[in-house]
């Protein structure tokens, strides 16, 4: 394709406003997660454990949301975010293994979505089951090709359909709020509190990191307007829209958890089925509100899906076309949409589908694994952020009080990505690399392909690093001490 094309393709594809980018990251972020809330927060604490933990995540994924608007106003010309920053940061391997993973993540979280409608739908047709039957499987498998078909018509199109799904997912959500904070039981809440007088849930401080892995997948999908970067009116409306988007989200989410706790005993929230915001708002409505939730739970994964699957195909597509990956994953069809890169991104989605009927407890393992993936491309993204302050790149003219103040939001979240791969545990570390490591082949095969260096001497070590947890990943599954 010759510069004068791409440049007018770039003008022509720059037609997202702030609102429909806004819209990309909340469409991104409300999807499933935030209707198994009520149960995930019951399991591991009461009201002050969730407000510790909505502070802290809400305090990290702010700094990373910051990170994002940051970066996006000092390196301007770098789009498709978080694989970009990465490889502008710490080297083209490091920015190849920061787009695997966040692919592998949204392919995971995919898996979740189908997972957790079947088991939506479980609830009223006993086929489906908790969601990982060979019926649920069947039916997820047409619903994956059916979204590919929508969005290999155009990526623009799309788009909008997500902004309208997102308008019609929110609306649910409120109705639960306020709906739950009306018949608001005092005692409930009272005994809430700590949840103490229910039995142990540990210490406050093992009640908030419970919490951690939940609080970051209902955040994933922070960085959609970043992603989307190059179809922006305007590069500041990025950083704009990704603030806008989880300030909104964020209020959402602490308020479900809230409302919950004010209606239901924390054991009982505990024990409900998932996704849990069905049971609860049906035990204060009754059966009506099990269908109502149920037909929101679907709406809102749908669009979830859609903005999932749009964001997987760009960071396959991005470094194709940017030689880092192969170039065959950068192939687009006449609609102007990365189709090759959305085929190998609904095969992985068919193939873990599959693997769910293998799998115990298929939803959590999904949203762990998916939570899990994603933290490699946010900790290189905020460690990119900070290497900007401290050396003081792209920081030419503009004063000492705002490089110091963004030096120290970076700091902070990188901090906060650190301490969530404790939280993750080693468990999903390891299976991280297990992906990570044959992906290298796909990078090997990109160098080849233009003739490049395979790996600078600390590319070497790195690699050494994700293959030895990938040989140590896969001895872990086939003995056993590593459980699917």
């Amino acid at each position: 394709m010759s510069a004068q094309t791409e440049t007018s393709s770039s003008v022509t594809t720059r037609t997202m406003s702030v609102p429909t980018l806004a819209g990309l990251v909340v469409g991104g972020m409300v999807g499933a997660g935030v209707f198994s809330l009520p149960a995930r927060f019951g399991v591991a604490t009461g009201i002050l454990g969730s407000l510790i933990a909505w502070a802290v995540a809400g305090t990290g994924m702010l700094m990373l949301a910051f990170v994002f608007q940051n970066l996006a106003i000092r390196k301007p010309e770098l789009d498709s975010g978080v694989f970009i920053y990465a490889k502008a940061g710490f080297g083209d391997y490091a920015g190849f293994n920061s787009a695997i993973g966040f692919w592998a993540s949204t392919v995971a979280g995919n898996t979740f979505y189908w997972v957790f409608m079947s088991a939506t739908v479980g609830a009223f047709f006993e086929g489906f089951g908790d969601g990982a039957t060979f019926l649920a499987v069947a039916v997820s498998t047409v619903g994956v090709w059916l979204f590919h078909y929508l969005v290999a018509r155009g990526v623009r199109d799309a788009a909008v359909i997500n902004r309208v799904v997102t308008i019609f997912k929110i609306i649910p959500i409120l109705v639960f709020i306020v709906v739950l904070f009306v018949n608001f039981d005092a005692g409930v809440f009272s005994d809430n509190w700590t949840a103490y007088g229910y039995g142990d849930l540990g210490t406050l401080n093992e009640q908030v990191r419970n919490t951690m892995l939940i609080t970051t997948f209902v955040f994933i999908g922070i960085e959609g307007a970043s992603v989307y970067s190059r179809y922006a009116k305007r590069r500041e409306d990025v950083g704009r829209a990704t603030v806008l988007g989880f300030l909104s989200v964020l209020s959402i989410f602490a308020l479900v958890t809230l409302s919950s706790y004010s209606v239901v005993a924390q054991p009982e929230l505990a024990a409900t089925r998932q996704p849990s915001m069905v049971g609860v708002f049906a035990s204060v409505v009754g059966e009506w509100g099990e269908w109502f939730i149920s037909v929101a739970v679907i709406v809102s994964v749908l669009g979830a899906y859609l903005a999932w699957t749009l964001m997987a195909a760009e960071v396959m597509y991005i470094p194709a076309r940017q030689d880092d990956f192969p170039q065959f994953l950068g192939q687009e069809n006449d609609a102007g949409t990365p189709i090759t890169a959305l085929v190998v991104t609904s095969l992985g989605v068919q193939a873990l589908l599959a693997l769910t009927l293998f799998v115990n407890d298929a939803l959590n393992f999904m949203l762990d694994l998916s939570t899990s993936l994603a933290l490699l491309p946010y900790l290189l993204a905020a460690a990119y952020a900070l290497k900007l302050g401290l050396t003081g790149e792209a920081y030419e003219g503009v004063s000492a009080g705002v490089r110091r103040r963004e030096t120290i939001v970076a700091g902070a979240a990188t901090a906060y990505t650190i301490f969530l791969f404790d939280a993750a545990g080693m468990k999903f570390v390891l299976l991280m690399t297990v992906l990570l490591a044959p992906a290298t082949l796909l990078y090997v095969k990109a160098r080849s392909e233009h003739g490049r260096r395979l790996f600078t001497p600390a590319e070497i070590g790195l690699f050494v690093l994700i293959a030895s947890g990938g040989v140590i990943g896969v001895a872990g599954l086939l003995t056993g001490r590593i459980a699917l």
